[in-house]
């Protein structure tokens, strides 16, 4: 079947095209900025439409051909009013769809709690379930599937518990923490979606998704601490916070815009659960059961826990999983991942420069005050931990799963890449990255990059510690190791400086 998919650059939507593809049907994209797709590794694979769901005119020639229309936009964070741009673009995406003959629609809402009245709803859940009946009145069969906090790497709801649960040990927190919600993994999200597709056409309603548990955000968060290898959260309720203080609480502890978590929070006053699976009887589970809250958790931070952090130069890291970061997901997505970047022109060949570059460590040392590394090797020691004492085991090559002092080499491309991850004791993931690429007006360009994903509060409190001894260190590096491939590329001493002096 030809499915088009709204929202593809957003967090549900960028997810949802691969799996649709693996599926066997044929994709087609509608986006305001289709350059914003062009790092996903599936771009080659879909065709992509410009426009926008308020635009009936561009609708017509996405819908064209289309046996089943994802819809998965909606206005929230986009200030006031957001409410009538939600009614309006459902209402002209419900008649396009029905004038092109589209068989299916199907949409991706929120969970809205029992028994209490429409108007008493925050704005965001009262825009979800009337966009849900807008298109349920269009004429074309829809499905509406209802969801609460979806757990995945890039979720705003995810990432606002991500932030408030590591940085925050003691929470004085709203009394909306109490709240019982039903998560749900991403992944189960995006099967029910593809699911969809098959459903027989006399299927018209909403369907409530969720996970296998029912919980508190508090709840939630110590979890979310125990899985990611936290001390326990100590998570104190009061009653006096306002959703408007939560948010601007929440704005500041997190870099969640505030546009976004104040809909988000005040949706947290409502208990939101599951009142149905019918769509187990459409949409089997997958064998074993609905994901786990601790399993989605486990996933969401897979590329963190297996070292699989976005180090590369691009930014078009290729996703391994629906729970893994997209390119096109939000900068305050994927949790804090703090870098130190530098890069020098070298007057000497590439092969010079990486030269220098697979020599470092061991015997030859790290090019930028001694004595600091030596301090921060003996530091390490005297925690514990691996210290400077291991050297390196070729004084000329590096292979990958070679110690070098208190780094492991985790990639060797050469003569382009050097990546190390640190194994010294640190309240956190480290790297340092080394590249070498071709100047453009000849010789090399040396580019240097440190990352650090913090653990916790502690893990922020150290990077900013050691913050202002960076230049020093890391912008000593850069510059003695382009020194250095100079002197070496000219006939120098070796030592990095040039001959003659």
């Amino acid at each position: 079947m030809r499915c088009l998919v709204t929202g593809a650059t957003g967090y549900i939507g960028g997810r949802l095209v691969p799996e649709l593809l693996a599926a066997g049907h044929e994709v087609r994209c509608l986006a305001r900025s289709p350059e914003k797709l062009r790092d996903h590794p599936w771009t080659p694979e879909v065709e992509t439409v410009r426009g926008d769901v308020t635009d009936g005119a561009s609708l017509d020639a996405a819908m064209e051909g289309v046996d089943i229309a994802y819809y998965l936009v909606h206005a929230l964070g986009t200030g006031s009013g957001f409410e009538e741009t939600d009614r309006r673009a459902a209402r002209t995406f419900g008649t396009r769809a029905r004038a092109a003959g589209v068989r299916r629609i199907v949409y991706l809402g929120g969970l809205t709690p029992v028994g209490v009245p429409e108007r008493e709803l925050s704005p965001h859940l009262r825009s979800r379930a009337e966009v849900g009946r807008v298109l349920l009145d269009s004429g074309v069969p829809t499905a509406v599937l209802r969801a609460g906090v979806i757990i995945g790497s890039g979720s705003a709801s995810f990432e606002m518990l991500r932030y408030l649960s590591e940085r925050l040990p003691v929470m004085v927190t709203p009394s909306w923490v109490r709240t019982r919600t039903q998560p749900i993994a991403v992944r189960d999200v995006l099967r029910l979606l593809v699911g969809c597709a098959a459903l027989p056409q006399e299927v018209h309603r909403t369907f409530d998704i969720g996970g296998p548990e029912v919980l508190t955000y508090r709840d939630m968060m110590l979890r979310y601490a125990a899985v990611a290898g936290l001390r326990r959260r100590i998570i104190l309720p009061v009653p006096v916070l306002t959703p408007r203080l939560s948010s601007l609480w929440v704005g500041l502890v997190t870099p969640v815009p505030n546009a976004i978590a104040r809909p988000l929070v005040e949706s947290l006053r409502h208990e939101v659960v599951c009142t149905e699976r019918d769509i187990a009887r459409y949409v089997p589970d997958r064998p074993g059961g609905r994901i786990g809250l601790d399993r989605a958790l486990e996933l969401a931070l897979r590329r963190i826990r297996d070292a699989d952090v976005a180090t590369r130069w691009s930014s078009a890291a290729t996703p391994g999983a629906p729970s893994d970061p997209l390119p096109t997901d939000p900068d305050w997505a994927g949790g804090s991942l703090y870098t130190d970047d530098r890069a020098r022109p070298v007057a000497a060949t590439p092969q010079n420069v990486w030269r220098v570059v697979e020599g470092i460590g061991g015997e030859n040392g790290w090019y930028s005050l001694p004595v600091a590394w030596a301090l921060r090797g003996w530091i390490d020691t005297l925690m514990g931990g691996v210290g400077l004492r291991r050297g390196r085991r070729d004084a000329t090559r590096l292979r990958v799963g070679d110690s070098l002092d208190f780094w492991r080499v985790e990639e060797v491309r050469p003569p382009r890449l050097l990546r190390l991850r640190a194994e010294m004791r640190l309240p956190g993931l480290a790297w340092l990255e080394m590249r070498v690429d071709r100047g453009p007006a000849g010789g090399a360009v040396y580019r240097q990059r440190a990352l650090f994903h913090p653990r916790g509060l502690a893990g922020h409190l150290y990077w900013w510690g050691v913050w202002p001894w960076h230049a020093l260190v890391f912008g000593g590096m850069a510059r003695n190791i382009a020194a250095k491939a100079e002197a070496d590329g000219n006939g120098g001493n070796g030592d990095g400086t040039a001959p003659g002096r």
